[in-house]
């Protein structure tokens, strides 16, 4: 799988982020494992610090500093999450991704489908992402690091 493709994975799970309401999850200290299965294996986790400011961002759909992303089809109720979209680097790779999954206030997974082409092949690769919520308050260094 080309980076940029498990790059717009990453921000799907990187963005797993706190709640404000009863049915969105809680802010915190979050450890996210993002794994990548086809077409080449890779797996990296990560812990960060989640912010109530952060909690609408993610819930509405990954996108971050590297891709631009819109999900027409956009699905979070009662624990369940659905995702349709695409995605577009700086460089204009656009990048088709289709998610589902759950979450809790202190847990998040998603599963997802992710398409492209890479100098005229498609590409097609799985991917998942498993995020728990390890404390209620965040370390000061990993605090002071948010945003970064």
């Amino acid at each position: 799988m080309p980076r940029t493709a498990f790059l717009v994975l990453a921000a799907t799970v990187a963005a797993a982020g706190p709640a404000i309401a009863a049915d969105t999850i809680l802010p915190g200290y979050w450890e996210s494992t993002d794994r990548v299965t086809a077409p080449v294996a890779r797996t990296t986790t990560e812990r960060r610090c989640i912010l109530p400011a952060d909690v609408a961002k993610f819930m509405e759909g990954p996108s971050n500093r590297h891709y631009t992303c819109t999900y027409p089809t956009r699905r979070i109720s009662g624990g369940r999450i659905e995702l349709k979209g695409q995605c577009v680097s700086k460089g204009g790779q656009q990048i088709a991704v289709e998610g589902q999954g759950d979450y809790t206030p202190t847990s998040f997974h998603l599963d997802a489908q992710i398409q492209t082409s890479f100098y005229g092949l498609a590409i097609s690769g799985k991917a998942d992402t498993t995020a728990r919520r390890i404390a209620d308050t965040c370390p000061a260094a990993a605090e002071a690091d948010h945003g970064r």
